[in-house]
């Protein structure tokens, strides 16, 4: 049967209300509290400890952040902590594996101070340095697991063999037990639906790294298993930058949508307040969603997309609601009327109305009623604009759109572009949860 949905989500032709229940199911708050109510009823029944499984890939940058908070989390949760050492990511899950690594690498190194993490790493540690790496860990017991991997993750990333072969005199399994134990572990990782490192497993939910273990934190505290009344997060971010910036000068933002993306609608309100806070010239430039690109999503990875921007979107009080997705002829026509809507001021207005309608009011964006009275509703007048429906002169805006965006290693959205007011000095940020980055980076160059 998993086989048989594999790809329910991804195909182009697939049936839209198929589609369209499927997100809805992954994304409802309904569906989510279930979930969470029956896996802690199963929990009591069974009559096991709180147990929490933790993703460790040594050469994954996330991973070396997230080590550094883990001997802190153990002690503040009276929980069960069980590390499971993976090897390589999910193939099916990588999309642009060369921009992927790149990023990666650049958004640690820029992200790591503001979680007061040393990361040492400028490349990737060599796979010898990887293979001593994995050695350690795997013949480590799971009680010294934080200590010692934050060791193993400062000496790797920092190339330092020695430490390296320091730690093998006491630590050190044969190859065929580290090949057999990143085997068992990306098949445990598998088995949870998720296809990265860095991640936190939990009675049916994930939590990617250092960037949701506020959630994890939040649920932990709700079953009563934190240790203390103060309920202080354990991981925080330590910005500089201020709630508002007043000033005559201004920066570009340039920021990159897509109508099919649950991330791009979560990001769109924080937008809206950016606008408000910071002197910005907001500048929209939308992109085909990945499944118009002929980027294959497998099911498990959909199902973590959808129902985590939901609970980033219940987070930010942006909550889904009733989803309709303009996979194809619905997102080709509202696509088509951007270029003239976005010449007279309102594109970013109207990918917003677009967005509320496909993942809040359940609206076929592609309805030319809709269209029609959107358009009016942004002050425009219809007769002016319709005459760009269905015309293709949208496509090389946004084919335009996407190679700027690939331009700073970015490939998914929303994706976003701080330059100075001339254009000068690009500054890209991948993802709605670094949007807290953009504003470290216009209040540095704004003072």
């Amino acid at each position: 049967m998993i086989q048989a949905l594999r790809n329910f989500i991804t195909r182009r032709t697939f049936a839209y209300k198929a589609r369209n229940k499927a997100m809805n199911m992954f994304s409802s708050y309904e569906n989510f509290k279930t979930i969470r109510k029956k896996a802690e009823e199963n929990r009591k029944v069974e009559n096991r400890q709180h147990e929490v499984l933790y993703f460790h890939k040594v050469d994954d940058p996330y991973s070396h952040l997230t080590v550094n908070y883990i001997d802190k989390f153990k002690e503040a949760y009276d929980i069960q902590f069980k590390p499971i050492l993976v090897g390589e990511e999910n193939p099916a899950a990588l999309h642009e594996p060369s921009l992927y690594t790149d990023y990666c690498l650049d958004d640690v190194k820029r992200i790591a101070p503001y979680y007061g993490v040393d990361f040492p790493g400028n490349n990737y540690p060599d796979k010898s340095l990887v293979n001593k790496a994995n050695s350690i860990l795997t013949a480590v017991n799971p009680e010294e697991f934080g200590s010692l991997a934050k060791t193993v993750s400062h000496a790797l990333w920092s190339g330092d063999l020695t430490k390296l072969e320091e730690l093998q005199v006491k630590y050190k399994a044969p190859e065929h037990e580290v090949i057999e134990n990143l085997k068992k572990g990306n098949e445990i990782r598998n088995g949870s639906d998720y296809y990265f490192g860095s991640a936190f497993y939990y009675e049916k939910e994930l939590y990617w790294g250092v960037d949701r273990l506020n959630h994890l934190e939040e649920r932990l505290t709700e079953l009563g298993v934190n240790k203390s009344n103060d309920n202080e997060p354990i991981c925080l971010l330590q910005t500089k930058a201020p709630e508002t910036i007043k000033t005559e000068n201004k920066v570009n933002l340039t920021y990159y949508p897509s109508l099919n993306s649950p991330y791009t609608f979560v990001s769109a309100k924080r937008v809206k307040e950016f606008k408000d806070e910071y002197p910005i010239n907001l500048i929209t430039r939308p992109v085909l969603p990945m499944l118009m690109r002929m980027m294959v999503i497998p099911t498990f990875k959909a199902k973590y997309i959808i129902s985590d921007a939901a609970r980033e979107g219940r987070k930010y009080g942006y909550e889904m609601k009733d989803i309709y997705s303009p996979i194809g002829k619905p997102a080709r026509k509202a696509y088509s009327l951007f270029p003239l809507i976005d010449s007279m001021g309102k594109g970013f207005e109207y990918i917003d109305e677009l967005l509320k309608a496909s993942f809040q009011d359940g609206i076929n964006i592609g309805n030319d009623e809709y269209l029609e009275n959107t358009v009016t509703s942004l002050g425009l007048i219809w007769s002016d604009i319709k005459k760009d429906l269905n015309t293709s002169k949208w496509k090389k805006v946004l084919n335009d759109n996407v190679n700027d965006m690939y331009e700073g290693n970015c490939w998914g959205v929303p994706s976003f572009k701080v330059t100075d007011e001339d254009g000068s000095n690009p500054y890209y940020v991948w993802g709605q949860d670094r949007m807290w980055l953009l504003k470290e980076e216009i209040n540095r160059r704004l003072g």
